[in-house]
């Protein structure tokens, strides 16, 4: 789960690309038409990054980095004027001029504009958080910015400064929401009270905000450390506590009671129309949640045979239901200690690493690093059991795979290793980077994100990473397809309570009934497709189409075929979805026949 993209990807639904087939790897003409397409990338991208502070700080872009979003509605209104606008300009260019990866770019410039303004009239910005992600776990943000210098903690102490504007015109969001029936489903939303209690703390060095301020940089010198310390703790005093609790009075007072009591996005105004959306954004496919119902019910069946197998080699005598409850209640497939977790999360990101230049070239690979860390405490009973932070653009912030360690005794040990190639590498913390790293391409293609695509590709490296032989034993292998059932059963879950009237018990009974997650993980996992309406779709989808793409190419290579090179086909152009990358894997495979020499971007 690449986690703080989703906002972004919130923003994109399903492609066409019109027009002529195009190479790979030939080079845009210095035309007029690409000069003024790479002028209106550089133009709409540096609007996205000043309205958009966040995300231009997370991305290294550092213009902005004092700022918050104005999250006003009117400023919201003049955003969506100004995305109309830059489709307008869009259009003035001539795309049949174009070539190469400009005429790629301009088919995706075109696909995020458009669904943005689509996006728009749904009024999903009126639903601004929610049990994952919002202005109560902002905290996070001290692990994605950059503290390297003075300028870069004054820049933090004055968001601090100004953070009640930013509370102010969330909460008017949230009001917005109830008048016109937007609100995320109560039951989800009873989990967020301890979330903004945990930033209410007595002292300002308790806060989660401060943490930066423990450790400064040797080169600020001593008296400077202690001013920049004094402003961050009256600015955490004065104004972040104070904003905090009355977010909390508004939130336990009026917002929470007006949440609404169903659960269906379908119930939402003109729910119908916006769950086909949300799930249009999240495959970038134009499959409807019937089809996708009935796909997932097909897996469910496929995964759980396979299963059956695996647990007929350990021995076990007894149901598939009683190895599922066997998994679940026996103490010696958890860890006892939060620290023994961790550990063995990080030897499994270890095992990885020296496996990677065999299936992928040494030039494709990321220079940035990454870590493994525990998910804040706050945090954690209501998350998931991992997810992705992205490394900051500019490499100066390392990415990390976030873990989860709140009740040991629900991880699984047998799925670590399958979580960590998901989360880290080859899965999210490969991927990623690599697309940052692409200098050739333009800025907006280097930080897109689509589900499909993204966790899509995760999903596929953790088949990649039985083929490694890291799932080496009995135990191990169950607990990949057991992530792989995790995956056909959602599926199921997020059609069955959005578009088929499914209740939350029935959901949480059908993940008991075919996969061995932990009653906590289940009951964690169902709330997230509640709030989080078709993301869950994106995984399944994904990786399907990218098995698919390397089977063609198998076949059609037969002996030229190397994994190597298939893997470049697939990164090199950065994030894409679904119906671009079978293009773009499509001529690789007509340019390996035709004898091309393949590019190396990077």
């Amino acid at each position: 789960m690449k986690r703080f993209l989703s906002v972004l990807a919130a923003l994109f639904v399903s492609l066409l690309i019109a027009g002529p087939s195009w190479a790979a790897d030939s080079q845009p003409a210095e035309n007029a038409a690409s000069v003024a397409l790479h002028q209106l990338f550089k133009t709409a991208w540096q609007q996205e990054m000043r309205e958009h502070p966040l995300e231009a700080s997370a991305d290294g872009f550092h213009e902005y980095d004092g700022e918050w979003a104005d999250m006003s509605l009117a400023n919201i209104a003049h955003e969506n004027d100004e995305n109309i606008q830059t489709l307008k300009d869009l259009a003035a260019i001539d795309r049949s001029q174009l070539s190469g990866e400009d005429r790629i770019s301009y088919d995706l410039f075109k696909y995020r504009y458009e669904n943005q303004v689509e996006g728009y009239r749904f009024g999903g910005y009126l639903m601004p958080m929610n049990q994952l992600e919002g202005i109560q776990t902002l905290s996070t943000l001290t692990q994605t910015l950059r503290f390297e210098t003075a300028r870069d903690y004054e820049n933090y102490i004055k968001r601090l400064q100004t953070f009640n504007v930013y509370m102010d015109q969330t909460i008017g969001l949230l009001k917005e929401g109830v008048k016109r029936g937007m609100t995320e489903p109560q039951v989800v939303m009873k989990r967020i009270p301890h979330q903004i209690a945990a930033n209410i703390v007595a002292k300002p060095e308790d806060s989660a905000f401060y943490a930066p301020f423990k450790q400064m940089p040797d080169i600020i010198p001593a008296a400077q450390q202690a001013r920049l310390r004094a402003a961050a703790k009256a600015a955490i005093t004065d104004v972040l506590v104070p904003a905090y609790r009355k977010f909390q009075k508004y939130y336990d007072a009026d917002y929470l009671p007006h949440c609404r009591t169903s659960i269906a996005a379908d119930d939402l105004p003109d729910g119908k129309a916006y769950y086909a959306f949300q799930v249009r954004l999240y495959t970038t496919t134009d499959m409807t949640p019937k089809q996708i119902h009935q796909l997932g019910l097909q897996k469910v069946a496929q995964i759980h045979a396979q299963m059956e197998k695996v647990f007929k080699q350990v021995g076990f005598k007894g149901s598939y239901k009683d190895f599922l409850h066997y998994l679940r209640t026996n103490p010696r497939f958890y860890y006892k200690n939060p620290r023994h977790l961790l550990e063995a999360y990080r030897a499994a990101a270890k095992r990885v690493d020296p496996l990677l230049v065999k299936y992928f070239p040494i030039w494709l690979l990321p220079r940035v690093t990454y870590g493994v860390y525990p998910i804040p405490a706050a945090l954690a009973p209501d998350t998931y059991p991992a997810y992705s932070v992205p490394p900051a653009g500019d490499g100066s912030v390392a990415g990390y795979m976030a873990v989860n360690l709140y009740k040991p005794s629900s991880r699984l040990k047998y799925d670590i290793q399958v979580l960590t190639c998901h989360e880290g590498r080859p899965g999210h913390q490969l991927q990623i980077p690599i697309a940052m790293e692409l200098k050739n391409l333009p800025d907006f293609r280097r930080f897109d994100y689509y589900s499909s695509y993204g966790e899509g590709w995760a999903l596929y490296t953790e088949s990649l990473c039985n083929e490694m032989g890291l799932y080496n034993n009995p135990y191990s292998k169950f607990g990949y397809l057991d992530w792989q059932m995790w995956r056909a059963v959602r599926l199921v879950v997020d059609t069955g309570i959005h578009s088929e009237g499914w209740t939350r018990a029935q959901a949480v009974k059908y993940f008991e009934d075919n996969t061995a997650l932990s009653i906590q993980n289940i009951n964690t996992e169902v709330d997230r497709y509640i709030a989080w309406p078709g993301q869950a779709l994106s995984y399944m989808i994904g990786e399907i189409e990218i098995h698919d793409l390397r089977k063609q190419a198998e076949k059609e290579l037969g002996p030229k075929f190397d994994i190597k090179a298939f893997h470049a086909a697939v990164l090199e152009h950065g994030n894409l979805p679904l119906k671009v990358l079978k293009k773009v894997v499509d001529q690789w495979i007509q340019d390996s026949l035709a004898g091309k020499p393949q590019p190396m971007h990077t």
